[in-house]
């Protein structure tokens, strides 16, 4: 079986990742291959066609190839909340949580990821047509292997653009170069109101897999609940699994990004928080519908979601 991620060299999917580097999902009588595809949409389009079997990505994404939540469940999280960051160019001295630094400025921002930083910029008052706002994909962040936090960083070093909306190993890869400055960090409480509901890092799978392997399903589950708590008991774990996957000095660095976002590590998937991504989706034009929890979140497997 294949779990595929959008972006590998990062704490955003690290509990995927992990679960198949650590065993866990051995452990659980599965075999899992971890399979890069960039952007999201593809990762989720993989999971349509059957060529994959789960995606650890962002959960609103999964309407890019299953609209109206019709064909896919969400299993459970990796992590909560919306996990991106607003980096802006160190020169500019942005302060934190103006959002008024975006204007006239170029934001580097993936394909899916973007709708994001769209949303919660007009929620906190911009308009990206007024104030000359320019989100698109960082230059050379194409092809199957990129990373794009990494790719995003570079980029902002370049001058190629002003900011990124990325996740939080580009982010610390800026920030310890000294060429960004962190503006928005959603989990931490930044941004307007209700942004931390717009997403959230999940496992995914198809209706169809459920119904036909309702005990993989399952053991998938556990193993990304077992990945979690022993993280939370030894984050340098994340360190052994980093030197696997990540260049040298990246995986030095992601022990304690996940020592950071272990308070986010709750595998559960609660009506709150998708009413609050389902109302993000509608907003920004990918959900026509009201879909129900129960449309959304395979909930037959809530039970497992607290037991390691």
């Amino acid at each position: 079986m294949k779990i595929a991620v959008p972006d590998l060299i990062s704490n955003s999917y690290f509990p995927a990742a992990a679960a198949v580097e650590l065993g866990y999902f051995k452990e659980e009588g599965l075999d899992v291959s971890l399979e890069l595809i960039f952007p999201v949409d593809k990762c989720y389009a993989a999971l349509r066609d059957g060529t994959i079997d789960f995606v650890g990505g962002s959960a609103h994404s999964a309407l890019a190839a299953f609209p109206e939540w019709k064909g896919v469940k969400l299993l459970c999280a990796q992590a909560q909340g919306m996990y991106w960051f607003l980096v802006m160019r160190a020169d500019l001295k942005a302060a934190r949580n103006d959002l008024s630094i975006v204007k006239g400025k170029r934001i580097g921002a993936a394909p899916w990821v973007e709708m994001g930083l769209r949303q919660l910029l007009k929620a906190g008052g911009i308009d990206l047509e007024r104030d000359q706002v320019s989100i698109a994909p960082v230059p050379g962040a194409v092809g199957a292997t990129v990373n794009f936090g990494l790719t995003a960083a570079k980029a902002l070093e370049d001058g190629k653009i002003d900011g990124f909306w990325a996740n939080g190993m580009g982010t610390e890869v800026a920030v310890t170069r000294g060429v960004g400055t962190v503006v928005l960090d959603i989990r931490r409480g930044d941004g307007p109101k209700g942004c931390f509901d717009y997403t959230m890092a999940s496992i995914a799978t198809s209706d169809r897999f459920i119904e036909q392997s309702p005990d993989k399903a399952a053991a998938a589950v556990r193993a990304i609940v077992k990945t979690q708590a022993a993280l939370k008991a030894d984050p340098a774990k994340a360190t052994a699994v980093g030197r696997k996957l990540f260049p040298p000095s990246e995986a030095e660095l992601i022990a304690e990004l996940i020592r950071r976002d272990l308070p986010y590590y709750d595998a559960s998937i609660t009506p709150s928080f998708v009413e609050g991504m389902n109302a993000f989706a509608r907003n920004i034009g990918i959900l026509k519908g009201h879909p129900r929890y129960e449309d959304v979140v395979a909930t037959q497997f809530s039970p497992l979601w607290s037991k390691a």
